[in-house]
């Protein structure tokens, strides 16, 4: 009788397709795959833990790649959406794509796919929303900063139109919402973290979070970055965690749809 477990993967797109590796490596019945910081359900859940494998990541990723290129968009796009369950989703999703001798629908015609295509127009309309409207402001340091706090987690997603558009500046686009931003130093991308602990102590109200005052919170972290030197707040312990899965996600990157 196959084995049956909820996978319990770091967060990370590359822990996923590490999980989606080792699920077919060990012949594991999956019922479920989250997040280290999602909370487990039921007292008697049968977990194993995935540690990220690069290598394993991506012969998941050039085995999509080899059987559609379709698929390749639909699957980073909607993972992107952070949608609840979104992971057992796509597993379902690529065990059909794998599947021998069912060749990957040029139609959606399931609940699965008509899903997939869902979330993956909500991601896509949210990224060239971002891509066409956002304006460049300047810091104290003179880099190009753009403020975000987009519903689904796009930063990857618009990395290389800005990338090509932009590649005369140094520029920052910061995803206020989860804490990250990617910056462009005039020769590559990186992900980074901000040190805003001060910002947050010195700007904290009585009546409630940021985020319940979403003009204001806008306007405060504009003056903020027009106020500061970028480069003595980049969390260089974030940057470095991040390095590895960086380079896998560069080559993502370079086979985005747009």
């Amino acid at each position: 009788m196959a084995d049956t477990k909820v996978l319990i993967y770091d967060g990370s797109f590359n822990g996923y397709l590490t999980a989606v590796y080792i699920a077919y490596e060990k012949n594991i019945t999956v019922s479920n795959i989250q997040k280290t910081s999602v909370n487990i359900n039921g007292l008697f859940t049968n977990t194993k833990t995935i540690f990220t494998n690069l290598e394993k990541a991506k012969r998941v990723w050039h085995g999509v790649e080899r059987k559609s290129m379709t698929a390749i968009k639909n699957i980073y796009f909607a993972y992107q959406s952070e949608t609840e369950d979104v992971e057992i989703l796509l597993f379902k999703y690529l065990q059909k794509l794998f599947k021998e001798h069912d060749p990957f629908p040029t139609e959606f015609s399931n609940p699965i796919d008509l899903k997939i295509e869902q979330l993956v127009k909500s991601v896509s309309h949210e990224k060239q929303h971002i891509e066409a409207f956002s304006k460049f402001k300047k810091t104290k340091d003179n880099i190009s900063f753009i403020n975000i706090e987009p519903e689904f987690d796009i930063l990857p997603l618009i990395s290389k139109n800005y990338r090509s558009k932009y590649n005369e500046q140094h520029w920052l686009i910061y995803d206020i919402k989860r804490n990250y931003g990617i910056y462009y130093d005039l020769e590559k991308v990186e992900i980074i973290s901000l040190d805003l602990q001060d910002f947050y102590t010195s700007n904290s109200y009585s009546i409630g979070t940021f985020a319940e005052i979403d003009f204001t919170y806008q306007e405060l972290f504009d003056n903020y970055f027009r106020s500061i030197s970028i480069h003595s707040r980049i969390n260089k312990k974030v940057l470095k965690q991040q390095e590895p899965i960086l380079k896998h996600d560069n080559f993502i990157l370079k086979r985005e749809a747009v």
